[in-house]
């Protein structure tokens, strides 16, 4: 939609090429639940004359029957477009409406203020250049307010307007004012909001969205449109590194062959030495062909297709750039994540990476923190759930060529689908770990470990990672279970069953089995009554050092004696080992046997050994007992998950 201009009825030419050369701004609208996002909008839209009169007639219709103010116009039902939002009085989806003033061609993204459609509020921010934070005057900021902040900065958003909303409901206050602002000043400085400013207004009545407002004197600022017209967005776009992900080649017959793509950044000119990453291949620039002809110099965010002097091969999702300033390359990458999906994100699955125009697969390697939102502070953890926000380092089955999300907000930029579903499940973006002299952010700043009362980070030393640390970062507490019982009696097929549960649920978790260790640590014992007492001492200490890693330990022993049982105990500590007899009759343990042990005991081979030369002290108050006569390995093994967490080891 355009604006009302004399040109349209006198010279139509003329309108169109001034409307053509207008600069583009893409804005949000964001904030907490019911601050007055889509109100805003929809005033934004009427008192600037930007609705059409059939649409004009609708809105008013409706505000009779679905309306939120009486039966007076609700703005809002310019953006609220579905069924759903209208019946509730809420957003659900990103609405976007397009308009322009004398000045300007505008954007607009409605993004939702639940928090179960913060995806959604971060999808619409992905592109935008400036950003609207609405906050309601009798609330103050909220704690959805200050996720949205917190992505807006993540997202590079460098301008950001305050809208104060709702002062009419304050009697136009200007102590309220002045408080939320010293509050969200208080919350936003430790944010990267470069270009922060404030303006109290009444979407609903119209104060200071397009006139200014006689309701507040004592506010000496511009309205909510001079401020979206006159801020300067030119420095903003990134013009000295040169990036053009190829996104298709361009083959209509044998005389021409150019690489299509829209630039990311930078400016590219005929005659140019470039080079084709990953392959390093250099060329230079013959031709920059647009639908509308050739030029002689494009730049940002320009579509193109170039032609190049040599015959240098290139695909979709190679990368064009200068020889001199080139992204860099690797498989591993350093990442802020938003994770978007209702399953929670657990390290090592497989997903969908989405690089610029490339796909390749790789995993989440490991969460180094989440954030609070709230204080900006950031704590281990094991997992992140739906619309929480933290740092990872990802691991691709391939090299690609990025630069840091801040310089490039395509080449830094990354999306995580699943696999099954195809479902975008987060939002990546890459940091800068290279950078020297320059600012962290908040969220990139070590993490407060408590220690000998001293600070994480002094004298450039990083302090021990402390019990409690590891035990959030994992989600579980560590322990030693020891499956004791006869030979082929199940101990470490039940083992391994509980290790790949608990994998799969994100643990870290390992299998410590008496053979294994036999084939090295004790690959000098044999099997008499002090060499397997050794076995389990070397063993129990091996489980002592996993557990205080914060790794669970399954260890299958046969573990004959219950006075070695004990000591083992003391070992690891008792508050952190358990007890469970994997029972099996005799008879059943001799048909398992595929090793022939019970064979060579019977032959005189093997002295001293359990079940048959040698007795089995079956333990006296187990904390579990499996009989694997009579229950299946899945049956085992949950029962074992269930030990765990019922004495507090895992968290439900």
């Amino acid at each position: 939609m355009s604006h009302h201009s004399d040109l349209i009825a006198t010279d139509i030419e003329a309108y169109l090429k001034q409307h053509e050369q207008k600069q583009l701004l893409r804005f949000i609208t964001c904030g907490s639940v019911d601050d007055g996002k889509s109100t805003l909008i929809g005033r934004l839209l009427f008192d600037s004359k930007m609705l059409y009169e059939d649409e004009l007639a609708r809105i008013e219709a409706d505000s009779k029957t679905q309306g939120a103010v009486g039966g007076k116009f609700d703005p809002a039902l310019a953006t609220d477009g579905l069924k759903e939002e209208r019946e509730q009085g809420i957003t659900i989806d990103v609405a976007y409406r397009y308009f322009s003033t004398a000045k300007r061609k505008f954007i607009i993204a409605d993004t939702p203020g639940h928090e179960q459609y913060t995806r959604n509020m971060a999808t619409g921010a992905s592109s935008a250049d400036l950003a609207v934070i609405l906050i309601d005057a009798r609330h103050g900021v909220m704690t959805q307010t200050k996720r949205h902040s917190f992505i807006v900065s993540l997202l590079g958003i460098r301008h950001v307007i305050i809208a104060i909303n709702k002062m009419d409901l304050v009697d136009f206050d200007e102590a309220t004012y002045d408080k939320i602002c010293a509050d969200y000043s208080a919350f936003s400085r430790r944010l990267d909001l470069p270009d922060l400013h404030f303006i109290p207004l009444s979407a609903l009545n119209g104060d200071n969205v397009v006139d200014r407002s006689e309701n507040m004197p004592w506010y000496n600022g511009g309205t909510l449109m001079n401020r979206l017209e006159s801020v300067y967005i030119g420095s903003d776009r990134n013009l000295q590194d040169f990036r053009m992900p190829v996104q298709w080649v361009n083959r209509p017959n044998l005389d021409f062959r150019g690489f299509c793509g829209t630039i990311a950044s930078g400016i590219i000119r005929k005659g140019d030495e470039v080079m084709v990453m990953p392959s390093k291949k250099r060329t230079h620039v013959k031709e920059i062909v647009t639908f509308d002809g050739n030029l002689d110099e494009a730049f940002a965010p320009l579509a193109i297709t170039l032609t190049f002097e040599d015959e240098v091969d290139a695909s979709r999702g190679d990368i064009v750039v200068k020889p001199g300033n080139v992204p860099a390359m690797s498989d591993t990458v350093e990442a802020m994540l938003v994770w978007m999906a209702e399953e929670p994100m657990v390290p090592g699955k497989t997903y969908i990476v989405k690089h610029s125009a490339q796909q390749i697969t790789g995993s989440i390697e490991s969460l180094r923190y989440r954030i609070d939102v709230n204080t900006l502070h950031s704590s281990p953890s094991p997992q992140l759930n739906l619309n929480e926000i933290g740092r990872c380092r990802l691991s691709l089955n391939e090299p690609i060529c990025f630069d840091p999300y801040k310089s490039n907000r395509s080449t830094g930029a990354l999306i995580l689908i699943d696999r099954i579903t195809n479902a975008t499940v987060a939002a990546a973006m890459i940091l800068d770990r290279n950078a020297s002299g320059m600012r962290l952010a908040a969220w990139e700043e070590e993490i407060p470990v408590e220690g000998n009362g001293e600070d994480v980070q002094e004298a450039g030393v990083l302090n021990a990672v402390t019990p409690e640390e590891r035990e959030a970062r994992y989600g579980q507490k560590p322990a030693t279970v020891l499956l004791t019982g006869l030979t082929s009696s199940g101990k470490t097929t039940i083992a391994q069953a509980v290790e790949r549960k608990l994998f799969d649920s994100g643990r870290a978790v390992t299998v410590l089995d008496g053979q294994q260790v036999r084939r090295g640590l004790s690959k000098d014992l044999g099997f008499s009554f002090e060499e397997r007492s050794e076995n389990l001492r070397r063993s129990a200490h091996l489980a002592n050092i996993l557990n205080d890693a914060g790794i669970i330990c399954i260890a299958a022993f046969v573990a004959p004696n219950a006075t070695v049982r004990d000591k083992v105990a003391g070992v690891i500590g008792t508050e952190r080992f358990l007890t469970v007899h994997v029972d099996a009759p005799l008879e059943l343990c001799r048909q398992r046997d595929s090793r022939g042990q019970y064979a060579e005991a019977d032959a005189g081979k093997l002295t001293e050994f359990s079940g048959d030369a040698a007795p089995y002290e079956v333990p006296e108050s187990p904390d579990l007992v499996l009989k694997t006569g009579e229950q299946s390995v899945d049956e085992c093994a949950n029962a074992v998950i269930e030990l765990l967490t019922s004495r507090g080891f895992l968290r439900s």
